[in-house]
């Protein structure tokens, strides 16, 4: 892996001429959008500036896809406005003729390439601008896996490949298999779960250039610690914000150059979340913040 803070050549298509935000769809069901609905709705999103869709084969136990594909083909444009991240790797408990009666994690060649293709059907396009690998595999075989991606990325199926919820050295085992740098590690990151930023997940990234996308950015819904909850509330009433608006703040403050996956179907979260970004927290307002989340100041 190379050394040094350069970007993956490959993370412009995520990441230049629009807001440094992705709207994820794990939740995509919940928002109650029939097909065209959701295709004025992505529309909306692309237009106020997100242009990364963050998806996976598993989300809404794999219904979430083809819901997806159905709002493409209701504006076949709205495609073209997107990069879309795909992950896969995780396998559902399910019944019928190939039943699984355990959940597991599969990184087998089989396994990524059949639901690699499968996304892409079920989306309605020909490439996934960025895979990612779910969750770290116990029994990954790093070799055959970079074998895997560096097939779909010379058959034009994927542009490029990362890992979710890797720790480094699980990142690094995969990389010394690759011939190409991985792109992104997408992890839990946020005041409500500030751990990669102390235990050297972002140091990693920001060392060899990775993307961190940050999924639950916000808690996930969790109630903030009373003295989390308080100091975004000050924080906010002084810097004429949203609580909300000041831990996306906190989140981008960050040299990794952080990117949130929000999963939100409403259009002014949305808005308000790009409108964070821009602001910058000086330093004791970080570490205060940071404080406040951790329940201690630094040592």
């Amino acid at each position: 892996m190379a050394t040094g803070s350069a970007p993956h050549p490959s993370l412009s298509l995520l990441t230049e001429g629009a807001a440094r935000l992705a709207l994820g769809t794990m939740r995509l069901l919940d928002w109650g959008l029939e097909a065209r609905a959701l295709a004025v709705h992505l529309r909306r999103v692309a237009d106020a500036g997100v242009r990364v869709l963050d998806t996976a084969d598993i989300y809404g136990g794999g219904a979430v896809e083809p819901v997806l594909g159905r709002a493409f083909r209701e504006d076949p444009a709205l495609r073209r406005s997107f990069r879309i991240v795909g992950k896969c790797g995780i396998r559902l408990r399910a019944a019928g003729p190939d039943p699984v009666t355990v959940k597991h994690y599969d990184t087998s060649r089989a396994h990524v390439t059949a639901q690699v293709e499968r996304s892409l059907g079920h989306l309605g396009v020909e490439r996934l601008d960025l895979l990612l690998i779910h969750r770290p595999d116990p029994l990954m075989d790093a070799a055959e896996l970079a074998h895997t991606a560096a097939s779909l990325l010379a058959d034009g199926k994927i542009a490029a490949f990362g890992v979710s919820n890797f720790a480094p050295a699980q990142a690094d085992l995969l990389q010394s298999r690759l011939a190409t740098p991985l792109a992104a590690n997408q992890i839990e990151a946020s005041l409500w779960h500030p751990a990669p930023l102390l235990d050297g997940t972002l140091d990693h990234a920001q060392r060899h250039g990775l993307l961190p996308m940050a999924w639950s950015p916000l808690g996930g819904g969790r109630p903030a610690p009373p003295a989390l909850e308080s100091a975004l509330a000050d924080l906010g009433r002084a810097m004429d914000l949203e609580p909300a608006q000041v831990a996306l703040a906190w989140l981008a403050r960050h040299p990794a150059g952080v990117m949130p996956v929000l999963g939100t179907g409403r259009l002014d979260r949305v808005r308000e979340a790009i409108s964070a970004l821009d602001r910058r927290l000086d330093r004791e307002a970080w570490f205060g913040l940071l404080e406040a989340a951790t329940g201690h100041p630094v040592a």
